[in-house]
């Protein structure tokens, strides 16, 4: 007998290719999202839709009936936030009537998107799943409420037998980033050519959306419960990134290199001027330091244990530069010649 596969948050960017791929290979989906969310990633697509809140135990109810697997894609990515509560009652709170509502459905896999910033750091080589986080001091209060959650998910594993694995994700990039992502507004900033600067010393673990969304769906699958997977596949530096997206829309990219240091010092003076305005900034010294804190991470126990095969992430680098131009061919006249500095590529 089929069962239903449920994909909580499907009009987020990850959420949406997981949607697409199961679609794609005959499974029934069903997806749960708010009446407000935007449904363009997934309009096309043959989906039970069904309309509800994290925090409405009758709409998870109704959306985990029938289902065997529930892939759950919902999270506040807002480091910046002065005020960290709403942060902490998505990631955390409304996780835990989810995970409520999943005890009482007959699943046999709770695939919950974790982040790598649940992984612990370590001083030489490779970072793996055996590392607990050891930087909650350094990474704010974003990194403690996924921290957070991802210990409430395994923590009802343990206790409940829920069958849950946590997938630690890193940055993803390829097409369909609508918002976008914040990684991903840096790449379109730098491809429309209106990023004049990287920033020297900042890193970041890459994926492929479409391998990440294969990852979580091989973990409905194969995986462990209980366990924690690394979906991620290299480690860049920020200028790499920037320069794989513009060579693939032949775009110079950033010229100029800003320490670390520097950057940091002009978040402060951002953070204190954005105090004084009683507004939110998204440069801050914490969006910087998170910039270049992690570890180079070791993602062989999903290849081992799930199978899975991640192309290079440079590949869905230089896929997420030609939809960012796409997109703003599709709003604005490209008139920036070739080489010029300038933007997307109109040719």
């Amino acid at each position: 007998m089929s069962h239903t596969k449920l994909v909580i948050g499907a009009s987020g960017f990850l959420g949406s290719h997981i949607a697409r791929q199961l679609v794609d290979a005959g499974e029934d989906v069903r997806v749960l999202i708010r009446t407000t969310s935007s449904t363009r990633a997934i309009a096309d697509l043959n989906l039970d839709v069904r309309y509800g809140d994290i925090f409405d135990d009758d709409s998870l109810r109704s959306a985990m009936a029938g289902c065997d697997v529930v892939y759950y894609c919902v999270v506040d990515a807002r480091p910046w936030l002065r005020d960290p509560a709403p942060m902490y009652r998505t990631n955390v709170e409304g996780l835990r009537h989810v995970l409520d509502a999943a005890l009482r459905a007959n699943l046999t896999r709770f695939v919950f998107t974790s982040s790598i910033a649940t992984i612990g750091l370590v001083k030489d080589g490779l970072a793996d799943e055996q590392m607990p986080n050891n930087w909650l001091g350094v990474g704010g209060d974003y990194v403690r409420s996924r921290v957070e959650a991802e210990n409430l998910v395994l923590q009802y594993h343990r206790d409940n037998g829920l069958p849950a694995v946590a997938m630690c994700v890193a940055n993803t990039y390829g097409s369909g980033d609508y918002l976008p992502t914040p990684h991903g507004g840096l790449v379109a900033a730098a491809v429309r050519g209106k990023l004049p600067f990287y920033v020297k010393g900042a890193v970041a673990e890459v994926v492929g959306i479409d391998d990440a969304a294969r990852a979580l769906i091989l973990a409905g699958e194969r995986s462990r419960p209980g366990e924690r997977y690394i979906v991620s596949e290299r480690f860049l530096s920020a200028k790499e990134i920037y320069e794989t997206a513009c060579a693939a829309v032949d775009v110079e990219p950033p010229r100029y290199g800003v320490p670390l240091w520097a950057m940091s010092a002009m978040g402060t003076v951002a953070k204190l001027v954005a105090r004084v305005r009683n507004k939110d900034t998204r440069f801050t010294p914490l969006s910087v330091r998170l910039m270049h804190v992690m570890s180079p991470l070791d993602h062989s126990k999903a290849v081992d244990e799930l199978g899975w095969n991640p192309q290079p992430a440079t590949e869905a680098i230089a896929e997420a530069a030609r939809f960012y131009c796409g997109r703003e061919r599709g709003v604005v006249h490209q008139s920036h010649a070739l080489g010029s500095g300038g933007g997307c590529n109109s040719t």
